[in-house]
């Protein structure tokens, strides 16, 4: 591995795990007003390393939450134009009780960096970052355009860059996007995502009587919110996971035998999965498919919480006037969000049970979305994985949904590279998230190969 800017890269390693750590030190959490000056100072702190390394045009823009953050470098001319994207807001920190080291005090331990926002995306933003730090110290120039766009929001729905991307700013013409937010299948194992499941994000919230009321008084005439809702949830799926809205499987795209075979080949131990990753007595799902096929290319609907009513100590004898239940579904090829939204809440509405209102609310939605491996910008990232890790990449989808991957594909035409350099076993949105400083370090180097490649 040749390349000067890898050189660079080696020597300066120590000093980008330093600002890396002072970044994760901002408590960035996009969805707690609390923090939104904090989301700002992230924002430019990134904005202001950007235009130390030499990028040009830096600037914040402001959307209706937390601002973007843009920059380029566009002299390489004759050559592609990647759109480098990440997020620097992170997930809150919740329950503090359970991290062993505080959330905003990044620690090194066991060959791991661990902080909230360590590898979801701070330490992936640093490391395209410093990739392009290295290539611009090294050669004095960049090995093709680039303009940079990152935003504040990712872990609340990402309505502002969805917003921006959506009115086809000049500045984001681009011939590919560069996303790491993703992660390894394994250890040591290169990895390149090229699924990504889409979700619709909702609320549905049930109405009974006009205040709440005495169950002594009241239970056994008046309807119950809770109890309704609970009917409601039931009826969504049934004991197999198999999800009962009707027509919610008739778009649904098997992935090819080709793509089932090298899902097979991936060195995936269920039990692993069930007792390290997940750590329940069982793993549940529809019948006659496996794990993989599961959680990357089969709808899903889940419950996230069922907020109202009395649940402070003691008791409470009360009928409460309403109810809610926060609900998510996961689509997959060639799912719609605003079908399945459509034949979600007719279905809602379809079972209500007697006495009270219901309404359907969407909170958020993305798209699912496919990335053709024979595109030029795929083949030039696994040669460069294949350089920097010494095996050869494969490809796998993930069950999570990055909607700015379906944004750019629909409103700007270009396909993403999803290279990431995570863990299954980061903790991302968990206590005890964590960054593998290796990973890191080869991210970088991973970023450098590839931008070289695909500016050839």
């Amino acid at each position: 591995m040749s390349s000067s800017a890898v050189e660079f890269a080696r020597q300066n390693h120590p000093r980008f795990l330093n600002e890396l750590k002072d970044l994760l030190r901002i408590p960035s959490v996009s969805t707690l007003p609390e923090h939104a000056e904090d989301c700002r100072r992230a924002a430019d702190m990134v904005a202001r390393e950007l235009h130390r390394i030499g990028m040009e045009n830096v600037r914040l823009i402001e959307t209706g939450g937390h601002p973007l953050v843009y920059a380029d470098w566009l002299h390489a001319a004759g050559k592609p134009t990647v759109l480098v994207y990440g997020h620097y807001d992170v997930q809150p920190p919740d329950p503090l009780d359970e991290w062993v080291s505080p959330p905003f005090e990044p620690q090194e331990r066991d060959g791991n960096l661990y902080a909230r926002g360590a590898v979801d995306d701070k330490g992936q933003v640093w490391a395209q970052v410093k990739a392009l730090e290295s290539l611009l110290a090294a050669d004095g120039r960049l090995p093709l355009n680039v303009r940079v766009l990152l935003e504040g929001e990712e872990e609340v729905g990402g309505e502002g860059i969805a917003d921006f991307v959506a009115s086809k700013p000049p500045e984001l013409k681009a011939d590919f996007a560069l996303v790491s937010d993703t992660e390894l299948f394994a250890p040591g194992l290169p990895t390149l995502c090229v699924g990504l499941r889409g979700m619709i994000y909702t609320e549905i919230e049930v109405r009974g009587a006009k205040t709440d009321l005495h169950s002594g008084m009241y239970g056994g005439a008046a309807p119950n919110p809770f109890v309704a809702l609970a009917q409601i949830v039931a009826r969504l799926k049934d004991e197999n996971g198999h999800i009962l809205i009707p027509g919610i499987y008739d778009d649904v795209v098997p992935p090819s035998e080709a793509e089932l075979a090298a899902w097979r080949s991936l060195p995936f131990d269920e039990e692993h999965y069930r007792a390290t990753e997940v750590g329940s007595r069982t793993l549940v799902g529809e019948p006659g498919f496996s794990v993989l096929e599961r959680t990357w290319a089969r709808p899903t609907l889940d419950v996230h919480g069922m907020p109202g009513g009395f649940i402070g100590a003691g008791a409470k004898t009360v009928i409460p006037a309403r109810a809610m239940a926060k609900v998510s579904m996961r689509l997959v090829p060639d799912m719609t969000p605003a079908k399945a939204f459509a034949q979600y809440k007719s279905y809602v509405e379809q079972i209500v049970p007697q006495g009270v209102e219901v309404e359907v609310r969407l909170i958020h939605s993305g798209d699912a979305c496919l990335v053709p491996v024979d595109n030029p910008y795929i083949q030039a990232a696994t040669h460069a994985l294949h350089e920097v890790w010494g095996k050869d990449t494969v490809f796998i989808r993930s069950g999570g949904s990055i909607p700015i991957v379906g944004d750019f594909a629909r409103h700007l035409g270009v396909p993403s590279v999803m290279m990431g350099f995570g863990l299954p076993d980061d903790n991302l949105h968990a206590p005890n998230e964590k960054f593998n400083l290796t990973n890191f370090e080869l991210g970088i180097r991973s970023l450098i190969r590839f931008l070289e490649e695909a500016g050839r």
